[in-house]
């Protein structure tokens, strides 16, 4: 079955629709930066399947800050905020291919770490926000996008089985996770994660580069 073909497509935010990931990697030089800490090469794609929380929590430990996670959850989301709200592109022609589905019939959901008061206004500007039929997030499920948890609610939102529902995501974990859901997994393939390129090809069903989506 060709991907537009399947009656569901749940899509990750960052890096898959959005050319986000740079803001999350300048977030954290900042934020570490002004402790003077320098950001380790494996701290992105670490925190990269985490929700806010999660990730502050993580931040903390790790670096022993000793800080109140609400205050390092507040630092990042006012940083994110801005960026979302006014400098967030679309990846190549995905806004083109979300519009195409919903044309189709599709029902669209968005599967994603980042909160409402990020998504929205980026899917907003852009364009594509009213083509979504549901918007979840991993801070609505037990487990983070190494499992299937967060694709499942959004395919049990849309009324359908996973089996019958395409998931696209820009990190290994994101794969591996619908796979384990029985979705049908689409690794979209960006800079930010080249060293993970070689396993997203094998595990995924199908490959996207550079944002190029099959609107055709």
């Amino acid at each position: 079955m060709d991907i537009k073909d399947f009656k569901g497509h749940i899509f990750d935010l960052d890096g898959t629709l959005t050319r986000s990931n740079h803001v999350w990697s300048k977030i954290d030089e900042d934020f570490l930066g002004k402790r003077g800490i320098k950001v380790p090469e494996d701290y992105f794609k670490q925190v990269s399947a985490m929700n806010f929380e999660q990730a502050a929590v993580y931040t903390n430990d790790r670096f022993s800050l000793g800080e109140n996670i609400q205050d390092i959850m507040k630092e990042w989301f006012d940083m994110a905020v801005y960026e979302y709200t006014n400098v967030i592109e679309l990846c190549g022609n995905a806004g083109e291919y979300v519009r195409k589905l919903k044309e189709q019939g599709r029902k669209i959901a968005l599967a994603t770490a980042s909160t409402e008061e990020l998504y929205k206004p980026v899917l907003k500007r852009n364009g594509i926000l009213d083509q979504f039929d549901c918007f979840v997030s991993t801070e609505q499920v037990e487990r983070g996008k190494g499992f299937p948890d967060v694709y499942e609610l959004a395919a049990e939102k849309l009324g359908l089985e996973s089996k019958n529902c395409v998931v696209y995501e820009d990190i290994v974990e994101g794969i591996k996770g619908a796979k384990a859901g029985g979705f049908f997994a689409v690794a979209c393939l960006n800079d930010h994660y080249s060293h993970d390129w070689d396993e997203m090809r094998e595990i995924a069903d199908e490959v996207v580069e550079n944002g190029e989506f099959p609107v055709k």
